[in-house]
C-alpha cells in the first residue's frame, strides 16, 4: 500500500472516533508540527512528554517535574519535539542527580555605591598593612554594565611602589565582565569573570609570592589563573588599602579615568591564599577566621563623604549566579541561562511509564484517597498522578493534612493500593519542597509537620505493603524516594533547635530521624555516635563519625555542625530493593574463598542508616562507620557474604537510583552482624549476597587438609633441595643460582603460607606476612621465568660468548617483584589486604599485582617450552636420520615421542606451568582436587629431579663422600707411635697399600659427534643433539 494511503487511513479513523489531535492530555498528532501548547503531551520515538505551560526556575522545573515521577527533558530534544518549541527551555542533565538548589541565607549589609566614576569616591582602610608573602581579597560587586573603560576595584600601594596590587576590570555591554590582576607593576591578562548583567556577583584574587601563583575566581568557579606574577618577592610592609579608586601615590592621585561605577559590600582581605573550599564559605557570607586581616566593617574605613551615608542592601549568600543548562530551539544549541531565571519546561517519561501512570486512575485505592480528600476538605492526594496540584501548600495547611492522612492509614484496615500509594508518594514530595526556595526558614510548626511525616512513612512500610510497594517500584522509585523525601526535609527541621533545646529526635516503628546542633570541640576526642532504637554504641546498631572527621571540620575553622541521622527498618526494603544486575563480588573470609559458589541475588540485609553534617553554608561531607545487625533471613544451605554499600540516586535516576559500593568497604564480620567504613555520608546498608554452595563442609574439610598437608610436603621437598644446593658444594654456574633462588623463594612463600593463620588475629602482623607472601611468590614465579630466558639462552637463541647475564637475572628475579609490592602498597594500602585472611583483597584492583605478573610469567614459559620441544624434536628427528639412513617408523617414532615428552616433563614444575590449572577451579570441584595435587607435588618433583637424580649434585655428593673416605683412610694408615721416624713413600708403596690406584684413570669427557647408539637410563640423559649449543644444557635435570 502506498505512504499516502496510510495516512489516509490514519486520518479516517482519528476522525470518525471524534478525538481532537491537539487536546491537552492526549498524544498529540505526530503530523501535527505547530507550537505545543500547555498541558499538552508529544510521543517521540523513545519517549512521552508533557508542557505543563508554566515558567519557573530550573531547580522548580526540576522539582516538579519530579513530583509527577517524571524528568526534564533531556538534550538534546527529539527533531520531532523541538520543530513545536517556540522559546528556550531548560534541558535536565544526563550524568547528575536531582539537585538541591543551594542553601541560601539572607543578610542586610552596609553597601558602598559607586553611582558614577569620579576622583573624590573611595574609601581607605585606616590600618596600614603588615608585610605580605601572600593573600586573598574577595567582595560582592555590581558591576556597572555600561562602564567599558578598565577601573580599580581596590588597589594596594607601598612606599615604594605604588601598583603594589590591583584589581583592574571592564565590562564588554552585552558580554562579559573582564577582570585582571596587577602585581608590582606586573599585569595579567584580562579574562572572562562573569557576566555583565548589573546583577551581584562574588569575585575572589589569590596571590603567593611563592612562584607567583595567581588565580581568579568568580561566583565560585575559577575562571583563569597562572604562575610568574610577580614571584620571588613579597609585598613590602606599611601598605595602604583603596576601595574603588587606582593609587597613583601612596593613599592618593585618583583619577575619574581609572575609579570603580557600582555597588560594593562585603570585602574581606586574608594573608593567605584561600583554597576553593574556603572560598565557597566566604560567598556564602561565612568567611574563614584564619589569617583574616580585614572584616567588613564601614567603622575600619576612611569613606569620602561623597559615598555617605551607606546603603543597606539584602544580600543572598550565595548569591544566586548559577547557571543551568537550557535549550535554544532557534539555533537548536545547548547553552546555559541564570538558574533563577523562569523558563517552560517539559516534563518526559519513558513510554512504558507514561502507560502504566495513564493506568493508574484505574488501580485499587481510589477509595482511600476519595476518603482523604472528603476530609481535608480539599485535594490533597491526587487520583492521577500525571496531574499537577493547584495552588501552593502553605506550613500550616500541610501539617493538618498530613494529620488527617496519618489518622486514615492508621484506621485503615486493608492494606493501600497502588494509586493509593503513589499519590501519598506525591503528597510527600510537596511536603519535602516546603521552604526549599525561600533564603530563610519560614516560622511555623515544623515539628508538628516532622512527626506526621515520620508517622506516615513509618505507616506506608508496614510488611503486608511490600507487594504494593513492589509493584509501583518502576514508575515510583520504590521506598528509597520516600527516603529522599524525609531527608529532603530533614535541614528545614533545624530551624526549631534552640541552645537550650539542641536535640530534635523523632521515632516511630519502621523510621526514625534525629537533627542535632553538634558543638566540634566537645566531640573532637571521641567523635559522635548516632545509636538506633535497640543498638549498642559500640556494638551493631550504630554510625560513628570519627573523632578525626571532627578535628577536619575544625579545621575548616566551624565551631558547630547540625547533624542528621535517619533509620528505616522494614521488610518492604528487603522485598524491593534488591539488586539482580548488581555484579557480584567474591566472598571475603579465607574459610569461604575457596568454596565453590553459584550467585544468586543480592539482598538488603539491615536496616538503612543515614548521616548527614551540614554547616552555614551547606552540607559537608564526612567519612563515617557504622556497625549493623543483620535481619534475620533463611538462607539454607547457601553462603550469605555481606558487601557495604549506600544508596547512588545518580545511577539510573529514572527509577530512583541503585546501591553502590565505592568508597565503602568491610572492616569486620560477626555472627549476624558487620561493621563498615565508608568515605563519605549518604543512605547506607548492608547487603547480603547470596551464593548457592556447591560443596559440603566434608569436602571443603578434606579440601583444607589436602592443600596444607601438600604444602607441608613441598616446603620440605624444597628446602631439602636448597641445603643440598649449599652442602653438597655443586660448582657454581649460572643453572646451579638460578635453582638455588627459586627453591629459596618457593619454599620461603610456601613456609609463610602455612602460618599465615595465625596472623589474623593480628592487622599489623596480617598486613606484614600478606606483603612478604605477595613478594616471595612473585620472586618464586620471576624465577622461573629466569629459567625459561636462560633454557631459550641454551637452546633456542645460541651465543657462544654470552657475556654476564646473572646481573639481569637478580634484577629480574628480585627486583621487579620488590617495585610491584612496593608500588601496591603506596597506592592502596587500606585496600590492600582482604578481610578475614592474611591475603591480596580479591574484591579490589590489589589482587592485579599478583594475578597479573603470575599470568605474564606463565604466558611467557609456555611458549618458551613450546620453542624448546620443537627443537628437541627436530635434533631427534636429525640425529635418527645419521645413525640410520633408514630407520624404521617404530623406532623413529619412539625417538620422536621421548625428544618430547622427556623435556616437558623435566621442565614442567620448574617453569611453574602447573599452576595453569588453578585457571580451572571454577569450573568443577575435580580441578581444585588436580590443582592441590599437582602445586603439592611440585616441590617433590624439583626434588626428584634437580636435586636425587641430578649429576652435579650427585657427582659433588660422591666427591664429598671420597674425600671424607680419603681422610679416614690417611687418618688411619698415618703412624702416631713413639719411635716412629717418616720417610717419604714410592708410588708402588702408595699402589700396594691402595688398590684403587692401580686401575686406569676414570675421565668424564662430553664426546661430541659420536654416532653410536646412546639409550637414555635416567632423568639427566635425553636423545643427544647434533648442535654443540643443545648438548652444552643437554636437558640436564638440573634444569635443562
Amino acid at each position: 500500500m502506498a505512504p499516502w494511503c496510510y495516512c489516509l487511513l490514519a486520518f479516517l479513523i482519528r476522525s470518525l472516533s471524534g478525538t481532537p489531535s491537539n487536546s491537552p492530555g492526549e498524544l498529540r498528532n505526530p503530523w501535527v508540527t505547530g507550537p505545543v501548547a500547555p498541558g499538552e503531551v508529544v510521543e517521540t520515538a523513545d519517549e512521552v512528554c508533557k508542557f505543563p505551560g508554566q515558567r519557573l526556575s530550573w531547580w522548580q522545573a526540576q522539582e516538579s517535574c519530579e513530583q509527577q515521577l517524571g524528568h526534564l527533558v533531556l538534550p538534546p530534544p527529539d527533531e520531532l519535539l523541538a520543530a513545536q518549541l517556540p522559546d528556550p527551555i531548560w534541558v535536565g542533565q544526563r550524568e547528575a542527580p536531582l539537585q538541591r538548589p543551594p542553601q541560601r541565607r539572607a543578610r542586610s549589609t552596609a553597601t558602598l555605591m559607586f553611582s558614577e566614576r569620579s576622583a573624590d569616591r573611595a574609601a581607605r582602610l585606616r590600618t596600614p598593612l603588615p608585610a605580605l608573602g601572600a593573600l586573598t581579597a574577595c567582595a560582592h560587586v555590581q558591576w556597572d554594565a555600561t562602564s567599558s573603560d578598565p577601573a580599580a576595584l581596590f588597589s594596594l600601594a607601598v612606599p615604594t611602589l605604588a601598583n603594589a596590587l590591583q584589581l583592574r576590570a571592564f565590562a564588554e555591554p552585552g558580554g562579559a565582565v573582564h577582570a585582571a590582576l596587577v602585581v608590582r607593576g606586573h599585569h595579567a591578562p584580562f579574562r572572562a569573570a562573569f557576566r555583565a548583567d548589573g546583577r551581584w556577583h562574588h569575585v575572589c584574587v589569590t596571590w603567593e609570592q611563592l612562584g607567583g601563583r595567581w588565580s581568579l575566581f568568580a561566583d565560585g568557579r575559577r575562571r583563569s589563573g597562572a604562575r610568574g606574577l610577580g614571584a620571588g618577592h613579597p609585598l613590602p610592609p606599611d601598605g595602604i588599602l583603596v576601595l574603588g579608586q587606582d593609587q597613583d601615590s601612596l593613599g592618593g592621585g585618583f583619577s575619574a579615568r581609572d575609579a570603580f561605577s557600582g555597588n560594593l559590600t562585603d570585602f574581606h582581605l586574608w594573608a593567605r591564599a584561600l583554597s576553593p573550599g574556603q572560598m565557597h564559605r566566604a560567598r556564602a557570607c561565612a568567611p574563614p577566621p584564619g589569617g583574616l586581616l580585614f572584616r567588613w566593617d564601614l567603622g575600619a574605613l576612611d569613606v569620602t563623604p561623597s559615598l555617605l551615608p551607606p546603603v543597606w542592601v539584602r544580600l543572598l549568600c550565595p548569591v544566586p549566579s548559577e547557571e543551568c543548562p537550557s535549550w535554544d530551539p532557534a539555533p537548536h544549541t545547548e547553552g546555559s541561562l541564570l538558574c533563577l531565571q523562569p523558563l517552560p519546561f517539559l516534563c518526559c517519561y519513558r513510554t512504558e511509564k507514561y502507560r502504566r501512570l495513564q493506568d493508574a486512575q484505574s488501580w485499587p485505592g481510589q477509595d482511600v484517597i476519595s476518603r482523604v480528600n472528603a476530609l481535608a476538605n480539599a485535594i490533597v492526594l491526587l487520583p492521577d498522578p500525571l496531574s499537577e496540584a493547584h495552588g501552593d501548600l502553605s506550613l500550616t495547611e500541610a501539617a493538618n493534612f498530613l494529620r488527617i492522612l496519618e489518622g486514615v492509614l492508621a484506621k485503615e484496615a486493608a492494606p493501600l493500593g497502588p494509586a493509593a500509594l503513589l499519590a501519598v508518594l506525591h503528597f510527600l514530595k510537596r511536603v519535602a519542597a516546603l521552604g526549599t526556595w525561600e533564603p530563610e526558614p519560614t516560622t511555623g510548626p515544623w515539628e508538628q509537620l516532622g512527626q506526621a511525616v515520620m508517622s506516615v512513612a513509618s505507616l506506608v512500610l508496614e510488611e503486608p505493603l511490600a507487594g504494593v510497594w513492589l509493584s509501583v517500584s518502576e514508575v515510583a522509585g520504590g521506598p528509597m524516594a520516600l527516603v529522599a523525601s524525609v531527608q529532603r526535609l530533614a535541614p528545614l527541621l533545624n530551624s526549631v533547635l534552640t541552645s537550650e533545646r539542641p536535640r530534635m529526635h523523632l521515632q516511630h516503628r519502621h523510621a526514625g530521624l534525629e537533627v542535632r546542633r553538634l558543638h566540634l570541640r566537645e566531640a573532637s576526642t571521641e567523635g559522635y555516635v548516632f545509636t538506633v532504637p535497640g543498638g549498642h554504641p559500640e556494638g551493631p546498631g550504630h554510625i560513628l563519625i570519627p573523632a578525626a572527621e571532627v578535628r577536619r571540620l575544625l579545621g575548616k575553622g566551624l565551631s558547630g555542625v547540625t547533624v542528621i541521622h535517619s533509620w528505616f527498618s522494614s521488610s518492604v526494603f528487603q522485598h524491593t530493593l534488591g539488586a539482580p544486575d548488581q555484579e557480584p563480588r567474591a566472598p571475603d573470609s579465607s574459610e569461604e574463598t575457596s568454596r565453590m559458589q553459584r550467585f544468586l541475588s543480592t539482598q538488603v540485609g539491615s536496616a538503612i542508616i543515614s548521616s548527614e553534617v551540614w554547616d552555614e553554608t551547606g552540607e559537608a561531607n564526612t567519612a563515617v562507620t557504622f556497625h549493623l545487625q543483620h535481619q534475620a533471613q533463611a538462607f539454607p544451605p547457601k553462603l550469605v557474604e555481606p558487601v557495604c554499600a549506600f544508596w547512588n540516586f545518580s545511577i539510573s535516576p529514572d527509577s530512583g537510583g541503585s546501591w553502590a559500593t565505592t568508597g565503602c568497604s568491610v572492616t569486620a564480620m560477626y555472627q549476624g552482624s558487620t561493621a563498615c567504613f565508608c568515605n563519605h555520608s549518604t543512605n547506607f546498608a548492608v547487603l547480603l549476597q547470596v551464593y548457592d554452595v556447591q560443596r559440603g563442609p566434608e569436602e571443603e574439610s578434606l579440601l583444607r587438609t589436602l592443600s596444607f598437608v601438600g604444602c607441608g610436603v613441598s616446603f620440605c621437598a624444597l628446602s631439602t633441595t636448597f641445603l643440598l644446593f649449599l652442602a653438597a658444594g655443586v660448582p657454581r654456574s649460572e643453572r646451579a643460582t638460578v635453582h638455588k633462588n627459586l627453591t629459596f623463594s618457593l619454599a620461603s612463600a610456601e613456609g609463610f603460607l602455612m602460618a599465615s593463620e595465625w596472623a589474623k588475629a593480628n592487622k599489623v602482623a596480617c598486613l606484614a606476612v600478606t606483603a612478604v607472601m605477595h613478594l616471595l611468590f612473585l620472586v618464586a614465579f620471576f624465577w622461573m621465568l629466569v629459567e625459561g630466558l636462560l633454557l631459550w639462552s641454551k637452546v633456542v637463541a645460541v651465543s657462544m660468548r654470552p657475556g654476564p647475564r646473572m646481573p639481569l637475572y637478580y634484577a629480574t628475579g628480585w627486583g621487579v617483584p620488590v617495585a610491584i609490592v612496593a608500588i601496591s602498597l603506596a597506592m592502596s594500602p587500606r585496600d590492600y589486604v582482604a578481610t578475614g585472611h592474611c591475603w591480596l583483597n580479591v574484591h579490589t584492583d590489589a589482587i592485579w599485582a599478583f594475578v597479573g605478573p603470575v599470568l605474564f610469567v606463565l604466558t611467557a614459559n609456555t611458549c618458551i617450552l613450546v620453542r624448546v620441544v620443537i627443537v628437541t624434536v627436530s635434533s631427534a628427528r636429525r640425529r635418527a636420520r645419521m645413525l640410520s639412513p633408514q630407520p624404521c617408523m617404530q623406532q623413529q617414532l619412539r625417538i620422536q615421542m621421548w625428544a618430547t615428552v622427556k623435556p616437558v616433563l623435566v621442565l614442567l614444575p620448574v617453569l611453574g606451568l602447573t599452576w595453569l590449572v588453578g585457571v580451572l577451579v571454577h569450573l568443577s570441584p575435580a580441578w581444585a582436587y588436580a590443582a592441590v595435587g599437582l602445586n603439592s607435588l611440585q616441590g617433590p618433583y624439583i626434588f626428584l629431579v634437580y636435586a636425587a637424580y641430578n649429576g652435579e649434585v650427585r657427582s659433588a655428593l660422591r666427591r664429598m663422600t671420597e674425600k671424607k673416605a680419603a681422610e679416614a683412610f690417611t687418618a688411619r694408615s698415618s703412624p702416631t707411635g713413639p719411635g716412629f721416624h717418616s720417610r717419604p713413600s714410592c708410588p708402588w708403596e702408595v699402589a700396594r697399600d691402595d688398590p684403587r690406584v692401580l686401575a686406569p684413570p676414570q675421565r668424564h669427557l662430553a664426546l661430541r659427534g659420536t654416532h653410536g647408539p646412546r639409550i637414555p637410563t635416567t632423568f639427566s640423559s635425553i636423545a643427544e643433539p647434533e648442535r654443540p649449543a643443545v648438548e652444552l644444557t643437554a636437558f640436564k635435570a638440573s634444569g635443562f
